[in-house]
């Protein structure tokens, strides 16, 4: 099962922070800081799986990243999952914000929130993986990008009369 997922930049800003099992806010941030610290200081080239922190549950847990340009995604998972499955659905949460965004980058993650958080809802709920298909989650983006849009254009619409 996810745990948590964490996506942060370069210098350890949190960009996307989702817990999937209760902590308090002060313990995830230490959480925060401690995988930052274990993902960051590790070379490009060895392998993007390791074993959780201390405070995260140590070794039944572990953390499986992936750093794509400023940006590192980060899942927590317990010794059930597949640490190459969770990669992949790394690399297909990633595409996916690449397809919905032309090209992810940190502002697109900071300026659209709301989208992000969807899209990843169309992936993980609850810690359980849903839907791995990149062409399923996109289109049910756009349904959604088009449901907001009839309802800004009605929206308008009402208001004008």
């Amino acid at each position: 099962m996810i745990k948590a997922i964490l996506i942060f930049n370069n210098h350890g800003k949190p960009r996307l922070i989702r817990f999937y099992e209760y902590f308090a806010e002060d313990v995830q941030q230490q959480i925060i800081r401690e995988t930052f610290h274990l993902v960051s200081k590790r070379d490009d080239n060895v392998c993007n799986f390791l074993e959780g922190g201390s405070l995260i549950g140590g070794s039944d847990y572990k953390l499986i990243y992936r750093h794509y340009a400023t940006l590192y995604f980060v899942f927590c998972v317990d010794s059930s999952e597949s640490e190459l499955g969770i990669l992949d659905l790394i690399q297909v949460f990633v595409e996916t914000l690449d397809k919905c965004f032309e090209n992810v980058c940190e502002l697109d993650l900071i300026f659209h929130m709301d989208k992000v958080h969807f899209i990843l809802q169309e992936v993980v709920m609850g810690g359980m993986v849903l839907e791995t298909n990149m062409n399923e989650i996109v289109g049910q983006v756009e349904l959604q990008n088009r449901m907001e849009k009839s309802e800004v254009s009605l929206f308008t619409h009402c208001s004008c009369s």
